[in-house]
C-alpha cells in the first residue's frame, strides 16, 4: 500500500458580496478581485504552513456570497460561472502554481439548462485540470439537479450526481453547505469510496456547538472519513451583520476528532495532517467500528421509500422552465403537505 499522508487547509477567507453591484460588468469586475485574493492568500499560507499542503477547500460561494433580490436568470448572469470559463481557468492556475488540488464553490451556468444556475463544488487538481464537479441536491430557494431529475441523469448519468475521484491524495468527494445536515448525501458519497469529504460552507458561527457543527463529525464517523470543511470568515457588502457566518472552519478525522479548528475572522489556522494511509487501514480492520462493512443497504434503501419532495418540477415537456422565488415557498409547503398525508408527520 503506497503511504499517502499530506497536508489539507480549510482556508477561511472573507466572503465580498456582489448583490449591490449595478451591471454584470462591476459584478465581474468584483469576481476578478475576489479570486485575485484567494491568489494571495494560498501561497503565504502554503509557505506558512509547509511543502506537503496538497488540498485547499474555499469557504462556499466565496467569490460572490449568496443570491440576494435576483431573479434565477439575472443572477445566473451576474453571478454564474461558466463550466469551462475563465473563472476556472484562473482557479486552475492558482492551483497548479501552489502545487495543490483546489476546492472552489461557486453558482453555475450549464449549457445544457441555460435558463438556470446550479451550486457547484469544482475539485481541480495540481496540474489545473478539473477533475470534480459536484451540484448541490438539497437547497430550498434555488435550483437542483433533482428539479431536472430525468433529463439531468440522462446527460451525466448517477455518477455525476455523486462523483467520487480517485486521486494520489485520496478519494474525494464534495458536500455543499447545509447539505451536511442530509446524512444521505454523505453516505451515497461513502458508498461510492469516498475517503476525504471537501465541505464547503458559510455558516453561523458560534462559541456553542451548531447543527452543522455535529454533522460534521457524524458524517465523519458514519462513512469513515476525512471532513475538510471551510468557512467564510464573514460577509462583507450584505445587511446581515458581517460576523454572522464566521469562523469554525475545521478537519476532522474518520473517528470524529477534530484535527484543526479556526476561530474569527481570516484563518489558516485550519489545516492538518490527512493520513490516508491510516485510514485505508483502519477501513479494512474487522470490528465494530467498520461501519462501512456492517451496513444493511438493502433494508434501509426500501425503509425510506415513502417519497415527499418530487422530482422533476422544473421540467415541462422536457425543457427546464425558470422558476420564481416564491415558487419554492410553495413547493416546500406542498411537501410537507405529502409528508402529513403519508404519515411521516402528525
Amino acid at each position: 500500500m503506497t503511504d499517502i499522508a499530506y497536508r489539507a487547509l480549510a482556508l477561511q477567507s472573507t466572503c465580498h458580496a456582489v448583490n449591490a453591484c449595478a451591471d454584470v460588468d462591476e459584478a465581474r469586475a468584483a469576481i476578478d478581485a475576489n479570486i485575485a485574493r484567494i491568489a494571495r492568500q494560498l501561497p503565504a499560507s502554503k509557505a506558512f504552513i509547509g511543502p506537503d499542503l496538497k488540498l485547499v477547500v474555499l469557504p462556499e460561494y466565496f467569490a460572490t456570497s449568496y443570491p440576494l433580490g435576483d431573479t434565477i436568470p439575472g443572477w445566473a448572469a451576474k453571478a454564474g460561472f461558466d463550466m469551462d470559463g475563465r473563472e476556472y481557468e484562473r482557479l486552475g492556475r492558482i492551483a497548479q502554481d501552489n502545487g495543490v488540488y483546489l476546492v472552489s464553490n461557486a453558482y453555475e451556468r450549464d449549457p445544457n439548462f441555460p435558463d438556470l444556475y446550479f451550486q457547484s463544488q469544482v475539485v481541480l487538481d495540481d496540474a489545473g485540470n478539473q477533475v470534480l464537479r459536484y451540484r448541490r441536491l438539497v437547497s430550498l430557494f434555488a435550483p437542483s439537479p433533482h428539479d431536472v431529475w430525468s433529463r439531468y441523469l440522462d446527460l451525466y448519468g448517477i455518477d455525476g450526481v455523486f462523483p467520487v475521484a480517485r486521486t494520489p491524495i485520496g478519494n474525494l468527494a464534495c458536500i455543499a453547505s447545509e447539505e451536511i445536515l442530509y446524512p444521505e448525501i454523505a453516505r451515497a458519497h461513502g458508498l461510492r469510496g469516498a475517503e476525504v469529504l471537501l465541505h464547503c460552507t458559510s455558516e453561523v458561527g458560534s462559541p456553542e456547538l451548531t447543527p452543522k457543527d455535529i454533522a460534521k463529525r457524524a458524517r465523519a464517523i458514519e462513512n469513515m472519513a476525512f471532513v475538510v470543511s471551510a468557512n467564510t470568515a464573514g460577509i462583507a457588502g450584505v445587511d446581515i451583520p458581517m460576523g454572522s457566518a464566521d469562523g469554525m472552519s475545521k478537519i476532522i478525522d474518520d473517528q470524529g476528532r477534530v484535527l484543526a479548528a479556526a476561530g474569527g475572522g481570516e484563518s489558516m489556522a485550519a489545516n492538518a495532517e490527512i493520513d490516508v494511509t491510516g485510514l485505508r487501514r483502519r477501513r479494512r480492520r474487522p470490528g465494530m467500528g467498520n461501519f462501512l462493512s456492517r451496513l444493511p443497504d438493502a433494508a434501509v434503501a426500501a425503509g425510506v421509500a415513502p417519497v415527499a419532495l418530487a422530482p422533476n418540477q422544473l421540467l415541462e415537456n422536457g425543457e427546464a422552465k425558470v422558476p420564481q422565488r416564491a415558487d419554492f415557498a410553495a413547493r416546500q409547503r406542498a411537501s410537507i403537505e405529502r409528508l402529513i398525508e403519508l404519515g411521516v408527520v402528525e
